[in-house]
């Protein structure tokens, strides 16, 4: 490879400064991804952009590498509304790993904590604030904060806040700040009401999209296991026994996880909850031991999830489908991230073929089915509108006692 085609596949070329192109070098960013290298010259140029792209695909620097870079040009704080606590944690690490070479300051504004050091951050007026949509809101109403500063907004993952409910503080958020800003929106679906919000709030944004809207990992082979529910545990013990690699595992609610976590650490492995009803320190511990390796399995929700960015997990399990769609697609991209890959099992209960087909229909893909039940509702189709052979259409079973089906070829 000439030294041309390096150029062009690395950081050089998108408009980014030498000294930035130097860091990220010196750090081991030496290509960027896909959404980062559509993203990062619109940003650069000050335009309003929606950014479609999937989980674990390097939306943060796609936006926070051009922003560091036009702070002085900005002349004025950048906002970036996320939907969790985790999540914001996750976005401030990363700015400070660049940001550390440019003297950046930042404030992370969420609940679960005293607002008293979040106070301070803010007093030393940060070139950055990342922030939860609730404790914003309190501090601005106090005056702490100063929206109507803001030059540069960011909402990351707002498919996930519009599901979270946070649609009216967003709007409320949005309407204290200058029109005079630049916008950028990522998420990984547009929904009619993040479309509603785009019409309103950004200005002839430019849509980058790499990947069809609800696509799922490409490198992530997916399951799916119909199962009844009172087999579900045996067979989570089953596959935890049979693999290999950290393992992280979605359950419906917060109830569900910890009574899931418990019965996963009866087992003799070492595993972690993270949940609502943990306070952030009991979270940040949960998950700072599945990163190094202390806990082989975490045990969470979607909503407590959502911030998760932990490299090399080798398998997803949805304990319990997601109650839409789309949170199939974030669940499952926390495997098979960074060009690894990755599996996903996911568990449906006899009762649930019309969510699998909803599944399906999003991701415009037949995902493998393994029948330790039969489904109560059988599509009769002998081939799939993907082109693929019905993975419907003949119901495998087993004899009692006979180890679960498991066709998969994947090596763990």
């Amino acid at each position: 490879m000439n030294e041309q085609q390096k150029q062009s596949d690395g950081f050089n070329g998108l408009g980014l400064s030498a000294k930035m192109v130097q860091i990220l070098d010196r750090l081991g960013f030496k290509t960027p991804t896909p959404i980062q290298k559509k993203s990062i010259p619109h940003v650069l140029a000050g335009t309003d952009m929606i950014g479609i792209a999937q989980t674990g695909t390097g939306k943060t620097f796609a936006y926070g590498l051009p922003l560091l870079e036009r702070l002085e040009q900005i002349k004025g704080p950048i906002l970036i509304l996320v939907p969790t606590r985790e999540l914001a944690l996750q976005v401030d690490e990363s700015l400070r790993k660049i940001g550390k070479f440019f003297d950046l300051r930042t404030a992370v504004v969420m609940g679960g904590e005293s607002a008293g050091r979040q106070i301070v951050a803010l007093k030393r007026d940060p070139h950055v604030i990342v922030a939860t949509p609730g404790r914003l809101i309190d501090l601005a109403d106090r005056k702490i904060v100063r929206l109507e500063r803001i030059k540069a907004l960011v909402l990351d993952e707002a498919d996930t806040m519009f599901d979270m409910g946070f649609a009216p503080q967003v709007t409320k958020i949005i309407n204290q700040i200058s029109r005079e800003r630049q916008t950028l929106l990522f998420s990984a679906t547009m929904p009619p009401s993040i479309a509603k919000l785009v019409a309103i709030h950004m200005r002839l944004p430019v849509t980058i999209e790499v990947a069809p809207q609800g696509s799922t990992v490409e490198r992530v082979e997916q399951e799916m296991y119909v199962i009844k529910k009172e087999d579900k545990l045996a067979q989570v013990k089953e596959i935890l026994q049979r693999t290999t690699g950290s393992v992280l595992i979605f359950s419906r609610t917060k109830h569900g996880a910890k009574a899931l976590a418990a019965k996963v650490r009866a087992m003799g492995i070492k595993a972690a909850e993270i949940h609502s009803n943990l306070s952030l320190i009991q979270r940040r511990k949960s998950l700072d031991g599945f990163k190094s390796g202390e806990f082989r399995v975490l045990i969470g929700t979607d909503i407590a999830a959502r911030g998760i960015d932990v490299k090399g997990i080798a398998l997803v399990i949805n304990y319990d489908l997601p109650s839409t769609p789309e949170d199939y697609v974030h669940r499952i991209g926390r495997t098979g991230r960074a060009g690894q890959t990755g599996l996903a099992i996911s568990f449906a209960t006899p009762d649930q073929g019309k969510e699998i087909r909803n599944i399906e229909s999003l991701i415009k893909k037949s995902i493998k089915l393994i029948e330790l039940a039969q489904l109560e509702f059988t599509p009769h189709r002998p081939k799939s509108k993907f082109g693929q052979k019905s993975v419907w259409s003949q119901p495998k079973t087993q004899r009692p006692g006979q180890r679960p089906l498991y066709t998969s070829h994947h090596k763990h």
